[in-house]
């Protein structure tokens, strides 16, 4: 009875680096590209989300997860993910070396996936122009 437009649940990851999300698949192609659409958005918000990580799929052993569960029972205009995030490091691009996580750059990841929202809303004509400046900090 309530719409729910966004549920993500927050994992660490202990052999992957960087930040990346989980997604699922659905038959219809308007659906999967429109679910596309935040992992992108969130990929342009910060340095440290791959894009090229995040995947899109029907496994079955994760059937039983709050993203597989809840994306096939909410409607087909709610988005249901499992964004993982490195308990190590992240990789700038166009870089090799690794750069550890610390507290202030998970921080700042929430942050990103916050202004992330703000993106996807008004790119959806939800929200208005900019309510406040915000700095660019990827």
């Amino acid at each position: 009875k309530i719409n729910l437009e966004f549920y993500i649940d927050i994992h660490a990851h202990s052999t992957m680096m960087n930040g990346f999300m989980y997604g699922n698949i659905f038959e219809d192609e308007e659906r999967f590209q429109r679910q596309a659409v935040f992992p992108k958005l969130l990929c342009q918000n910060a340095e440290d989300f791959s894009y090229s990580s995040t995947s899109f799929n029907r496994d079955a052993v994760k059937a039983g997860t709050g993203r597989r569960f809840l994306g096939g029972l909410l409607n087909d205009t709610s988005y249901c993910y499992t964004l993982e995030v490195s308990f190590y490091s992240y990789v700038l691009g166009g870089t090799a070396s690794a750069v550890p996580y610390t507290e202030e750059a998970y921080m700042k990841l929430g942050r990103n996936v916050a202004r992330t929202f703000l993106d996807y809303y008004r790119l959806n004509s939800l929200v208005e122009g900019p309510l406040a400046p915000t700095p660019k900090t990827r």
